[in-house]
């Protein structure tokens, strides 16, 4: 058991899944001392709905992640279940996360030398419930790409699976003239929105990284 800042104390039972198989979300939560309990990534369909908007897209598959694993977990309760989603749009468009060359060449085409906008979305649920949900978004600005830039990028294989067709932890990173946002959040998950949740249901770490109540 810990003490909060207040001096009272916080006691949980609680353990953790992760509905995402992300390294690069796991990471983040290294970060703030977590090792998720279980890591059940959420097979859904992730089309837009029509005249969805980018945030409001983020922020509903977020959920439906999170409830998706969550109805698997009732007979673990004590489980909280952790789902997050990150959406890179241009204006109203919303791009895809890149399967083929193809596409993700045609996103960096699309960002070259302009401004865009990367909504992560995190929802959290337990016994079935939703406890706390947020949306970040950032703003994002790439340099003009020339064919050298794209080409060697595509190369890398980076793109694969990635939001906008590219990883801003990466490669791409010297592609990135300015961000206005959460650096965190753009790489997949908001760090200080994720800790401030957690702590919000008694799920916290000591400094040497033993999760409270374990």
């Amino acid at each position: 058991m810990i003490l909060q800042k207040g001096g009272s104390p916080i006691a949980t039972n609680k353990r953790l899944c992760l509905a995402s198989a992300s390294p690069r979300r796991l990471a983040l939560l290294a970060q703030l001392g977590i090792v998720p309990d279980t890591i059940l990534p959420a097979h859904i369909d992730e089309t837009p709905k029509p005249r969805e908007l980018p945030a409001q897209l983020a922020a509903r598959l977020a959920h439906e992640k999170a409830a998706h694993i969550a109805g698997q977990m009732r007979d673990a309760p004590d489980m909280l279940v952790l789902g997050a989603d990150t959406v890179v749009s241009v204006g109203r468009r919303i791009l895809p996360k890149t399967e083929t060359p193809a596409a993700a060449r045609e996103c960096l085409s699309l960002l070259s030398g302009r401004g865009h906008r990367v909504s992560t979305g995190v929802s959290l649920f337990a016994d079935g419930a939703c406890l706390a949900e947020r949306v970040v978004t950032s703003r994002v600005r790439m340099k003009t790409l020339d064919i050298h830039d794209i080409e060697t990028y595509l190369a890398s294989g980076e793109w694969q699976g990635k939001a906008g067709g590219y990883a801003i932890q990466g490669k791409a990173a010297r592609f990135v003239s300015r961000i206005v946002g959460s650096y965190s959040a753009i790489v997949g998950l908001p760090v200080f929105e994720t800790a401030a949740m957690l702590a919000g249901v008694g799920y916290m770490v000591t400094e040497d990284g033993e999760r409270n109540g374990s």
